[in-house]
């Protein structure tokens, strides 16, 4: 590039350079947001001051005094990154995200900015504050990465109030559970009567169950990761007299607010089982990202069901047989009435996709079948008085209910491999 057209080419930074100094004292970090496009490698302090030089050379000086813009708020980075460190102190992380709520001054200051002075080449005055406190940050620590998916800490540095506030992620384990009783919740459950604050109905505890999946597995990772609570999301749920058998369910406990992230699985898994006693087991765990809970939560799955059915009469396996066949395919269903305190009334269809019985007594058949995820068995059964079509009481015409109901599988390709 010649001499002329190098001089040409910097006519418009030197312009833009002089209006902003001619509008008020400015800091060298705002001046060179107006140019963040340009100097490719450079922090803006250094644009800033480059630009400054620019102008100072075509005759224009800037006023001396704090910023009119961002009020020295870049002065005030180090500051800030210490009162970020501060809250993290013994809190493992290696990644983080920093974000700032302007105050209505600087929200006003800024516009102003942009609207005198172009947006097309400039940088908004909050990412170049949260860029600059997170390099601080980074400085003070000697170590992390910035993350803007799913960083394991971030910092709210709120300039309305002059408070810094910090989340910590959490962190999920992926696994499959066997429920093998008959007698336990998935998760939690409050106590309807007093809703978990602890009564003469539920012995002060405040829970409907004494135990659940939840509570029983959940004791090591807390521990072992220092978090404030356990959260388990898992693949649809059985019901509470019913055992997950099988290669079990999928399942992710979330740990809430961690303060330590790097696990010994094998022996949490370990500790798990100890803890449950044979009531539940967890198996092939490992360290997942938060979009998987939702994966496992709204996957279209498959289930294999064994159920334990008495009928009311005695039933011939060709009268099973013929019965049993009636009900491959689409199957209509109400909200069951047991659930119906808890879930909206609606109507759902799901498709038997295979079923078979065998006869052990006159009354008394064992059913296999492998049907859509969201079918309700007991209801595909006993037909729930009508609001259920077909069922396998009206299709024989007698009642019929389930004694015993086990999972055997739930499958997806939606889950993790």
């Amino acid at each position: 590039m010649t001499e002329d057209k190098a001089t040409d080419a910097c006519l418009p930074v030197v312009d833009r350079a002089r209006a902003i100094l001619h509008a008020g004292p400015i800091c060298d970090d705002c001046l060179g947001r107006a140019f963040a496009r340009l100097g490719h490698g450079l922090s803006n302090g250094e644009r800033g001051r480059a630009a400054r030089r620019l102008a100072s050379q075509a005759g224009t000086v800037g006023r001396p005094g704090t910023c009119w813009v961002c009020q020295g708020l870049f002065d005030q980075v180090g500051d800030w990154a210490d009162r970020a460190a501060s809250l993290t102190r013994g809190i493992e992380h290696d990644t983080y995200l920093v974000g700032v709520h302007l105050s209505p001054r600087l929200e006003e200051a800024e516009r102003l900015f942009a609207e005198r002075f172009g947006a097309d080449l400039s940088e908004p005055l909050r990412h170049a504050f949260n860029r600059e406190v997170g390099k601080a940050y980074e400085k003070l620590l000697g170590r992390g990465t910035v993350a803007l998916e799913h960083p394991h800490v971030w910092f709210t540095v709120d300039l309305r109030d002059g408070s810094v506030a910090l989340r910590v992620a959490s962190l999920y384990v992926y696994g499959r559970y066997r429920k093998l009783a008959r007698d336990i919740p998935q998760t939690h459950w409050p106590c309807r009567r007093c809703r978990g604050r602890g009564c003469e109905a539920c012995g002060g505890t405040g829970k409907r169950y004494p135990e659940s999946v939840e509570e029983l597995i959940s004791g090591p990772f807390v521990e072992a990761s220092q978090a404030s609570a356990a959260v388990l999301h898992g693949a649809g749920r059985e019901d509470i007299d019913a055992r997950m058998l099988g290669t079990g369910r999928p399942f992710v406990l979330e740990l809430v607010a961690p303060h330590r992230r790097s696990l010994d699985l094998r022996g949490l898994e370990a500790a798990a089982n100890r803890v449950a006693r044979g009531r539940v087991e967890i198996a092939s765990l490992r360290l997942v990202s938060p979009d998987v809970v939702g994966r496992i939560k709204e996957a279209a799955a498959e289930k294999v069901y064994v159920a334990l059915v008495q009928f009311a009469e005695e039933v011939g396996e060709e009268r099973l047989r013929r019965a049993l066949g009636r009900l491959l395919g689409p199957i209509e269903q109400e909200t069951p009435r047991r659930v119906l305190h808890r879930r909206a009334d609606l109507l759902r269809r799901r498709r038997v996709l295979e079923i078979e019985g065998d006869l052990l007594a006159p009354g008394q058949a064992r059913l296999t079948l492998r049907c859509e995820g969201g079918l309700y068995v007991k209801e595909l059964v006993s037909g729930d008085e009508g609001r259920t079509s077909p069922s396998l009481s009206g299709t024989l015409g007698i009642p019929a209910r389930v004694l015993e109901l086990d999972v055997m599988s739930v499958t997806s390709d939606q889950f993790p491999a």
